[in-house]
C-alpha cells in the first residue's frame, strides 16, 4: 500500500471518529446554549410581559451565573455520555480542569457581552443574544479542542 493511500486511511478513521465525538459534543452543547441563552434571557429580561428579570441591571453577571449553571450540566453529559470512554479516573482533577477550561469559555461569552455593551452601547434583548451567541461560538470551538486534548484523556 503506498503512504498515500495509507494516510488517506488513516485520515478518514480519524476524521469518522472526531465527527462522532463533535456531533455529541455539539447536542450537549446545543442543550447547554438552551440552558445558558434561555436562563440568561430570563435573568434579565424576564418572562415577556413581566418589565424585566431580576437581574436587569447586573448583565455581566447574569451572563456568568447563566453560564455557570449550563457549565455543571455540560460537564455531566460530556463526562458520562460523550467522553465516557475517556474520562479520567480522578474525577477532582477532571473537574478542576474542566471547570478551568470554562472560567475561559465563561470569559469569552461574557467579554462579547461586555463589549457590545459598553463598547457598541448596545443594550436590547436582541444585540446581548447575537453578543452572547458570537461569543458562545468561539468559546466552543476553545472547549472541543481543549476538552480533547486536556481534560478528557485517553484512559
Amino acid at each position: 500500500m503506498s503512504v498515500i493511500a495509507s494516510l488517506a486511511l488513516r485520515m478518514r478513521g480519524v476524521i469518522r471518529g472526531i465527527w462522532r465525538e463533535a456531533a455529541m459534543f455539539g447536542t450537549v452543547g446545543a442543550l447547554a446554549f438552551v440552558l445558558d441563552n434561555g436562563g440568561y434571557t430570563l435573568l434579565v429580561f424576564g418572562l415577556p410581559g413581566a418589565g424585566g428579570g431580576p437581574m436587569r441591571a447586573a448583565p455581566v453577571q447574569a451572563s456568568v451565573m447563566a453560564t455557570g449553571v449550563a457549565t455543571v450540566f455540560s460537564w455531566l453529559a460530556n463526562r458520562y455520555w460523550t467522553y465516557r470512554q475517556r474520562h479520567r479516573e480522578n474525577v477532582a482533577r477532571e473537574l478542576a480542569l474542566f471547570t478551568f477550561v470554562n472560567i475561559i469559555g465563561m470569559a469569552i461569552t461574557a467579554g462579547t457581552v461586555l463589549l457590545s455593551r459598553q463598547l457598541l452601547g448596545l443594550d436590547s434583548a436582541l444585540s446581548d443574544n447575537v453578543a452572547r451567541t458570537s461569543g458562545w461560538a468561539l468559546a466552543t470551538w476553545f472547549r472541543f479542542f481543549t476538552y480533547r486534548r486536556y481534560v478528557f484523556i485517553p484512559a
